[in-house]
């Protein structure tokens, strides 16, 4: 039997120090009683070792789109390996699939992975951005290779630097509204079909199979601003079609759905998740579908409730918050959509980080096409600080904000408890770019690249201390 490559991914996802998940897609291919049966395989080893490991066989879904997770576990931390992954048709479940079955991987589709550290003070570097866009016309495709130039950069800074531990995406992973103008996208195969382009293209697919990938959304994976501009109709049209795309490639291989001997099982009832590695927790909200206008809710009670139990566990590691959209700065003509059209959520977390004295807390955003980091501070405490890393967008055709759309100085927010304003922020870097962050238990290390680094250096490199 022939391990067939997958037609996209793979997807190295949620990685712990002894054990990640891996994602693919195999094929569809109809038949009179509806497709043929796909089965996926998969098989690791460390770096060093001379043979892979027996192969293991996972379902590939047509209710989500001909993919599947499998999980290897028991590896050990921080350690490097590689693996082979495909598909085949088969008459057989997985189940029944005989041990003596000869097995062809020549032609599978290959990647790696470095597993997370046990040390929890050990420095971590992770690579994150939001805002692909590709745009489709005329009832048909129209891509070029732009936006997979990003990802070219950033495989070659892979490939030069072993020690990056994630890649982080936060949100417009597609754009399924084509600017809100033409041919949105309101149907499952719509949305699928979009993910299937988005993910597709070369570099993308060679990034997300050498480094553990997290993603969360934004509104382009629904449509723009959702849901200011929702009807009934579409939470129970656009809205399930979407979600359930979104389920299949970008939430499947996160730590958002349990796992049991070796597989993924059910549905989450939520879109939030946690994760660590070494000095580093990382809270992925959900800063889109929770969202609540009549009343200026962000996120639910629930997730509140447990980003601020998170942020004061006493782990005493950096506190990374990953919101699709911008906590702080503010947009000079204000901007509804993002955190400053929630003040009284907003005014809660800084009110709770303020209080509890809670130290080394990070936000990183994308959204805004453009990039750059900053500081919340207080003059009530001489020890609060937020610092914040603006990331987006991989690529955007179109012009890109000014420098003067932010507000980068005075104050932002005042309480009954704190006055909270801006620092030491850099320059908004106004062009298609993603972020190296390097993250110690003493500082953060702010590297911007441009889409196309030739010298895989960074354009602008900016130091945030935690005291």
């Amino acid at each position: 039997m022939r391990v067939n490559p997958l037609t996209i991914g793979p997807i190295v996802g949620a990685t712990t120090t002894t054990e990640v998940h891996l994602w693919g897609r195999g094929e569809f291919e109809k038949t009179q009683l509806g497709c043929k049966r796909c089965l996926g395989i998969a098989r690791i080893k460390k770096l060093e070792d001379s043979a892979f490991g027996t192969g293991q066989f996972f379902k590939l879904n047509p209710n989500f789109d001909m993919t599947g997770v499998t999980i290897f576990d028991h590896l050990d931390p921080e350690t490097q390996y590689v693996f082979q992954i495909g598909w085949f048709f088969s008459e057989q479940s997985y189940s029944e699939i005989p041990d003596s079955l000869r097995i062809n991987w020549t032609q599978a589709s290959t990647g790696e992975v470095t597993t997370a550290s046990a040390d929890l003070q050990a420095p971590r570097q992770f690579i994150f951005g939001s805002c692909r866009y590709l745009l489709r016309l005329f009832l048909g495709s129209l891509f070029d290779t732009r936006g997979d130039k990003t990802f070219q950069t950033i495989s070659k800074l892979l490939g030069k630097n072993h020690a990056i531990n994630q890649f982080l995406m936060l949100g417009d992973q597609i754009y399924a509204d084509d600017l809100n103008v033409i041919g949105a996208d309101t149907r499952l195969d719509e949305y699928y079909k979009r993910y299937r382009q988005a993910f597709s293209q070369p570099y993308i697919r060679q990034v997300m199979s050498q480094i553990p990938t997290y993603m969360t959304l934004d509104d382009h994976e629904i449509e723009d601003n959702w849901p200011a501009q929702s009807t009934p109709k579409d939470y129970v049209t656009k809205y399930p079609a979407a979600i359930h795309a979104y389920l299949t490639y970008q939430a499947s291989h996160s730590p958002l759905f349990p796992a049991h001997e070796k597989r993924i099982t059910g549905i989450p009832d939520r879109l939030w998740y946690t994760f660590s590695d070494g000095c580093c927790d990382y809270f992925m909200t959900d800063t889109r579908t929770e969202r609540h206008l009549a009343t200026q809710r962000m996120m639910s009670d629930e997730q509140m409730e447990a980003l601020k139990c998170w942020l004061k566990d006493g782990s005493n590691r950096v506190k990374i918050i990953a919101t699709s959209v911008l906590l702080f700065p503010d947009a000079v003509q204000g901007n509804d959509d993002q955190w400053s059209g929630f003040p009284e959520q907003r005014r809660e977390l800084f009110d709770w980080i303020f209080h509890h004295k809670i130290k080394r807390v990070v936000c990183i955003s994308g959204d805004i096409h453009a990039s750059l980091s900053t500081e919340l501070v207080s003059p009530d405490d001489s020890d609060f600080k937020i610092i914040c890393v603006v990331s987006s967008p991989f690529f955007w055709p179109y012009p890109h904000p000014t420098s003067s759309a932010f507000k980068l100085e005075g104050t932002l927010e005042k309480s009954a408890l704190a006055t909270y304003n801006m620092a030491n922020a850099s320059e908004p870097y106004r062009s298609d770019n993603f972020t190296l962050v390097k993250v110690d238990l003493d500082k953060v290390e702010v590297n911007v690249f441009p889409r196309k680094a030739e010298q895989l250096k960074p354009i602008r490199t900016k130091v945030h201390s935690f005291t």
